[in-house]
């Protein structure tokens, strides 16, 4: 049995409606109240602030000194902008105005997002985020239309990683509820939302040496088995006994023992055969023989994104007790220098018998789900397959952190998946699979397929080299390497500058929802077409 030795590092118990967990108990005074309200942004300079509905009636309880701070200080509601008042309501010391932007935006098609929803969670993210650098340790958050959106990005934004701070310098997350509406189990469907992208971001941003393949099994335990999830943990000599001998190249270049994870839910009985969820969990890529450069290895640790985002799908599909059956694999290993490390110019033999010739040893991730992919398909006979990988860095130069690269064999799953990103505002992208890129990897003399590839299209060429792997199942391949690793610029104020992003799980729960439930109402999460109100 794997042991407890995660726990002191990640807070990965199990969803509770409250979704946080707190070392800190929340103060009952006054000052350490906050409370987020929101300001639609004026069209014109003449016109009357418009406040959100929850805020009208907060400034009726004021007796109007909450409309005339903000006319004294000339606040316009422009998206992302906030102004924090004291000591102007008698239960609540620090209250947050936050700009919403304009008032009744719904699907951009041009951006290709509901701009409603995303601006709700801009503004309720910076606005409890403000508040709890005031030291509030109780937050109180306006709906603003969108109660689930709110909670999402409120949730994210006071959440951090600071595991490996001293107790004393750590900083108290603060307690998060909902503010005069009765929308309870929407809000509640945020934090769920929220807390399993953090319980993703907390595996990422985890250092090599805690987050190593064993350790990542255990907090995967910690995670789902306490949700009625359950999790199978496979050895190096399983492995063996099933000849993954891509899986098993990779990790013998490190003294880490690989590990495979085999993760199952059971939402519904009738449902049939299950989807499967594929996740590359490399925790540390140093790109083997094939040496990454050294200034920026360190944020490789979070080669495993892909996996933890199948771990917290799982965890938030269970909690949401999505009508879904599911079944997740996660090859766990390092990929290192060493004497024992896969060659340039080794051929390996897949567990489907096709011959793969290693052209970079960088390319370790693609070797790891090949015999993934395999084993599931076999094994399980799932109707779909999605797997989730940081699998290449040409992904990166052409869509930046905006949107992870989406390459599909069905028209349908994809425009399901591109409906979820524009409803979780985590944005994704379709990419070519064509033939172009398949004959690129498979036309060799001396084998059946490189890890490479010939020129250019680093990221369509991994793709082809995949898509080898799934010969006749549809098939969603989500290379995250710009959006599931660091956050670099100014993009997402909700998430951390220069910290694991733990995307794109929103999108995830999103999409399986979509597949699972016909009804809109049911269960209650958002399902809509883009265009509609």
């Amino acid at each position: 049995m794997l042991s407890c030795m995660l726990r002191k590092y990640l807070n990965v118990g199990r969803i509770v409606p409250k979704a946080r967990q707190y070392s800190t108990q929340i103060g009952e005074n006054r000052a350490e109240k906050g409370l987020v309200l929101g300001l639609y942004e004026q069209e014109i300079d003449t016109e009357e602030p418009r406040l959100s509905p929850t805020a009208i009636h907060f400034d009726a309880k004021t007796d109007g000194k909450l409309l005339n701070l903000i006319k004294e200080y000339n606040l316009k509601g422009k998206l992302g902008s906030v102004k924090v008042f004291s000591n102007i309501d008698s239960e609540i010391g620090s209250v947050a105005i936050v700009g919403l932007g304009l008032e009744g935006v719904r699907y951009n098609e041009l951006e290709a997002i509901e701009e409603g929803m995303e601006n709700v969670r801009v503004a309720a993210g910076i606005g409890a985020k403000t508040l709890a650098k005031e030291g509030c340790l109780q937050i109180f958050v306006d709906p603003m239309d969108y109660p689930e959106q709110a909670a999402e990005g409120s949730g994210l934004a006071t959440w951090r990683y600071q595991a490996n701070k001293t107790k004393k310098e750590r900083k108290p997350i603060p307690k998060l509820d909902l503010y005069d509406s009765v929308e309870v189990e929407a809000w509640t469907r945020g934090l769920f939302k929220a807390d399993a992208q953090n319980l993703a971001r907390s595996l990422s941003d985890g250092p090599g040496n805690q987050i190593t393949p064993t350790s990542f099994a255990q907090a995967a335990v910690d995670a789902l088995c306490p949700c009625g999830v359950s999790i199978e943990v496979r050895n190096k000599d399983w492995a063996e006994a099933k000849n993954m001998s891509c899986f098993l190249s990779v990790a013998r270049s490190s003294c880490e023992p690989p590990i495979f994870l085999e993760i199952s839910y059971c939402g519904d009985e009738k449902a049939g055969r299950p989807i499967m969820l594929a996740g590359k969990g490399m925790t540390f890529n140093s790109g083997g023989l094939c040496l990454k450069n050294p200034e920026t290895m360190s944020q490789y640790r979070a080669s495993m994104a892909g996996a933890a985002a199948v771990v917290a799908t799982i965890r938030a599909a269970a909690a949401l007790s999505l009508p879904i059956n599911l079944v997740g694999l996660i090859p766990l290993c390092e990929n290192m220098p060493s004497g024992m490390a896969f060659k340039p110019g080794d051929v390996i033999t897949a567990m489907n018998g096709k011959t793969v010739a290693v052209h970079d040893t960088n390319n370790a991730g693609r070797l790891m789900l090949a015999d993934t992919f395999i084993y599931g398909q076999m094994t399980f006979k799932p109707k779909l397959v999605v797997d989730v990988a940081t699998l290449s860095g040409g992904i990166v130069h052409a869509l930046g952190g905006a949107a992870s690269g989406v390459f599909s064999n069905s028209d349908f799953l994809w425009s399901q998946m591109q409906k979820a990103g524009t409803i979780s505002g985590d944005r994704v992208w379709r990419m070519p699979l064509w033939q172009y890129y398949t004959h690129k990897v498979t036309e060799y003399s001396n084998v059946d397929i490189s890890n490479a590839g010939r020129g250019k299209g680093s990221a369509c060429l991994g793709a082809a080299f995949l898509k080898e792997f799934i010969p006749c199942v549809d098939w969603v391949h989500m290379d995250i390497t710009g959006v599931g690793m660091m956050k670099q610029g100014e993009g997402i104020p909700y998430l951390l500058k220069d910290r694991m992003t733990g995307r794109p799980t929103r999108t995830l729960i999103q999409f399986l929802y979509q597949l699972a439930c016909s009804n809109q109402q049911k269960h209650g999460l958002v399902e809509t077409k883009p265009g509609q109100n």
